[in-house]
Order: C-alpha cells, then sequence, then structure tokens
C-alpha cells in the first residue's frame, strides 16, 4: 500500500542517520475505503494526491509543534511516500480524517519510494500558516484561511537518493 508519512527536514536528517523512518507507530495517510467512498469521483491519481496533501496537512501540525517545544526547524513540510505492505496498516475510524492510517514498523529507507518537500519560496507562507494554527484551531476564518493557503504551494518530488542534500 502507498502511504504518505509526515514528516520534517529533521526528520529526514534522522532517516539519514538510521536508514528507517520510526520507531512504529507512525501516522501515515493512504487511499482508504473511507476516502474512496467520501471522493466519488477521483481516479487512483486524485485519491492518492488527497492523500499527500493530508500528509502535508499533519507535517504542518508537526513544525507546530516542535516550535511549541522549542525546537527551531525549517518552515517546509515534508511528506515521505513509502510502499508500505498491507499487513503492517492499519486504517483509521476517525471519519474526520478518512485517508488516515496507522503503520505498524518503522518504514525503512528500502521501501520508501519519493519524498516531497516545500521549496524554499514556500517559507513565508508555511511560516504564517504555522503561527496561525492555534487561531485556525479555535475557529478563526481568516487564521483558516491563512493555514489553508499553505496548500496553494506544490511540493516539490525528490527521489529517496537526494534526501541527502535537503538536509544540509
Amino acid at each position: 500500500m502507498r502511504v504518505y508519512l509526515p514528516s520534517t527536514l529533521p526528520g529526514l536528517s534522522q532517516v539519514v542517520a538510521s536508514g528507517r523512518l520510526g520507531p512504529a507507530p507512525l501516522v501515515g495517510y493512504a487511499v482508504t475505503p473511507a476516502l474512496i467512498e467520501w471522493y466519488v469521483s477521483g481516479d487512483t491519481e486524485e485519491l492518492e494526491y488527497v492523500a499527500l496533501t493530508e500528509a502535508a496537512r499533519a507535517s504542518l501540525r508537526m513544525l507546530a509543534a516542535d516550535r511549541a517545544d522549542g525546537v527551531t526547524v525549517p518552515a517546509r513540510r515534508v511528506v515521505v511516500a513509502a510502499e508500505v505492505p498491507d499487513r503492517a496498516v492499519s486504517v483509521s475510524a476517525d471519519l474526520a480524517e478518512r485517508g488516515k492510517v496507522r503503520v505498524n514498523e518503522p518504514v525503512t529507507l528500502a521501501v520508501m519510494a519519493s519524498v516531497h518537500v516545500d521549496e524554499e519560496a514556500a517559507e513565508p507562507d508555511i511560516e504564517a500558516a504555522i503561527s496561525a494554527l492555534p487561531a485556525a484551531d479555535r475557529g478563526d476564518e481568516d487564521a483558516r484561511f491563512t493555514v489553508d493557503g499553505a496548500d496553494a504551494h506544490e511540493l516539490l518530488w525528490y527521489a529517496t537518493q537526494e534526501i541527502q542534500y535537503l538536509i544540509r
């Protein structure tokens, strides 16, 4: 199963150091039955893009959590795409996040298909979205607009062999 796993640039550094993303369990996003049912007219490619977008939103939350903990982290969302055995994936019952899954084992570099990362030019908008998250969660419409603005930036595609160049 193709799974999209939210991460950060420091998380990619750990992948390079250890050869895996983990420890398990990991939260990911995939084309689940609930996502297919909700997104009735989409083909597989469109559904995978929805799952990738959900993972990018989760990456934004990871960045906000790191910042809240005092960790200095670049304002760039990161998503790792991996081919995970079906037996290692549990589908979430959370209908608010229809594509959410749990990966029950570490994801090794060998099963990673690609990495998707914001370009540097997106950093000001990602920074603004990180700052706006608390207010957006409280229902502030202007803050939600700012957070949604992060989605306007397409993540760039990188082969796993290029991860080392992203973390410099």
